[in-house]
C-alpha cells in the first residue's frame, strides 16, 4: 500500500462484470480500499451482480453507471486514484466482426481516453489492461498434431510466450490489440507504471457467458439444461482454462508491487496442466453430470485457434504466482455455483 495514502483509491472499469465482479469483492474485503466501478451496465447479468456487491453492505464502494467513451467523465474518476483496472471490453468477436466501428471506439478509443486520463490525473497510480491471447492471431504457422480429441503443439513444449509475434486477427483481435500497445507504450514515452495481462480462457462464479464469450459456463449451462451445444469448427480446439480465483490473486500480486511489474506484459493462463480441447470438456461434463450432452458442429469462426496455451513463466519470476485450481476442481465449482443460482 501507498505510504501516504491511508486507503486505495482504486478504479475499476467494467467493475460489475464477471471478473470485476471478482476483483471488487476482493479489494472491499480487503479493508483498505475505496473502489470506484465504472460500468454501462450492457452486459447480462451486470446488474444482478452489481446487486450482489451492494448487498454486502460495504461502506467503501461507488458506482457510476456510465461509458468509457465518455472522455469527461473518465478525466473526473481518476482523479487520486491510486490503482486502475481496466477491465471493461467489448469482448465477442462475432461482435466485433459485425459492428467493428463499436469495437474499435470501445475497445481501443476508450482505453486511450483512460490512458490520458491516468497520465494528467494519476501518473503514479498502477494501470493494469485485460488484454486477450487474441492479439496473437490464429497461430495458424504453429507446428501442430491432430489426435482424436484434440491438436497437440510440436514447437512450443511451455506454451506460447511473450516473444510470440502479434498478428492481430478479426476486428476484436485489432481493438484489443491497439489498446494493448498504447497501454505498454505509455509506460516507455511517459513513465507510467502500466501492465498488460494477455489473459487466456478465464472462468468462475459470477459469469454469465453465452455463445459468444465464455465458452466454459456457455458449454455447462447448455448441459445442466439438457440442450444441444453448438461447437464452432471440429472441437478439437485446445484452451488452457485458469480460474478467477487465481486471475484475481494475480492481480492483487501486481498491485502490492507495481514498481516490480510496471511496464511489462505477461501471458496470463491456466498453463500446461490446465488445458481442454473443446470435445474433452464435453467429455468430463457428461462424466461429471451422469448425463450425455448432444452437441452439432458448426463453421470456423474467423481467426480462431486451433491451441492455445499461455506460458505463464515471466509473471511466476516476476511475482512467484502460479494457478492453484486445477482444471477438474474449478469445473466441479463452477457447477455448484451454477446449481445453486438456477
Amino acid at each position: 500500500m501507498d505510504k501516504d495514502n491511508k486507503m486505495r483509491k482504486i478504479l475499476v472499469t467494467g467493475g460489475a462484470g464477471f471478473i470485476g465482479t471478482n476483483l471488487v469483492l476482493n479489494l472491499l474485503m480487503d479493508g483498505e480500499n475505496k473502489v470506484v466501478i465504472l460500468d454501462n451496465l450492457s452486459r447480462k447479468g451486470t446488474e444482478k451482480n452489481l446487486e450482489l456487491l451492494f448487498s454486502r453492505g460495504f461502506k467503501n464502494l461507488q458506482f457510476v453507471r456510465g461509458d468509457i467513451r465518455d472522455y469527461r467523465l473518465v478525466k473526473k474518476l481518476t482523479e487520486k486514484t491510486n490503482a486502475i483496472f481496466h477491465l471493461a471490453a467489448q469482448v465477442a468477436v462475432t461482435t466485433s466482426v459485425e459492428y467493428p466501428l463499436d469495437d474499435f471506439e470501445v475497445n481501443a478509443l476508450g482505453t486511450l481516453y483512460l490512458l490520458e486520463s491516468c497520465r494528467k490525473n494519476a501518473k503514479n497510480a498502477l494501470f493494469l489492461y485485460a488484454s486477450t491471447n487474441k492479439v496473437y492471431g490464429s497461430l495458424s504457422h504453429l507446428k501442430l498434431r491432430s489426435f482424436k480429441t484434440r491438436y497437440m503443439l510440436l514447437d512450443r513444449a511451455n506454451g506460447i510466450d511473450e516473444n510470440e509475434p502479434l498478428d492481430f486477427f478479426s476486428p476484436y483481435g485489432c481493438s484489443k490489440g491497439a489498446g494493448d500497445q498504447y497501454v505498454r507504450d505509455y509506460s516507455r514515452i511517459y513513465q507510467m507504471k502500466t501492465v498488460v495481462f494477455r489473459q487466456s480462457c478465464i472462468y468462475g462464479q459470477y459469469q454469465h457467458g453465452n455463445v459468444d464469450q465464455g465458452w466454459v459456463v456457455h458449454f455447462i449451462k447448455k448441459a445442466m439444461k439438457g440442450e444441444k451445444i453448438t461447437i464452432y469448427g471440429d472441437g478439437k480446439q485446445v484452451r488452457d482454462i485458469l480460474h478467477v480465483n487465481d486471475l484475481i490473486d494475480a492481480y492483487v500480486r501486481v498491485l502490492n508491487n507495481k514498481n516490480k511489474a510496471a511496464g511489462k506484459v505477461f501471458n496470463i493462463g491456466g498453463g500446461i496442466k490446465n488445458t481442454f480441447s473443446l470435445l474433452e470438456l464435453i467429455n468430463y461434463l457428461e462424466r461429471l453430470l451422469g448425463r450425455e450432452i448432444k452437441y452439432e458442429f458448426g463453421c470456423w469462426r474467423p481467426g480462431d485457434q486451433k491451441v492455445f496455451i499461455s506460458n505463464n513463466r515471466l509473471f511466476e519470476r516476476t511475482t512467484g504466482w502460479k494457478p492453484r485450481i486445477g482444471k477438474e476442481k474449478g469445473i466441479r465449482m463452477l457447477v455448484e455455483w451454477l446449481s445453486k443460482e438456477a
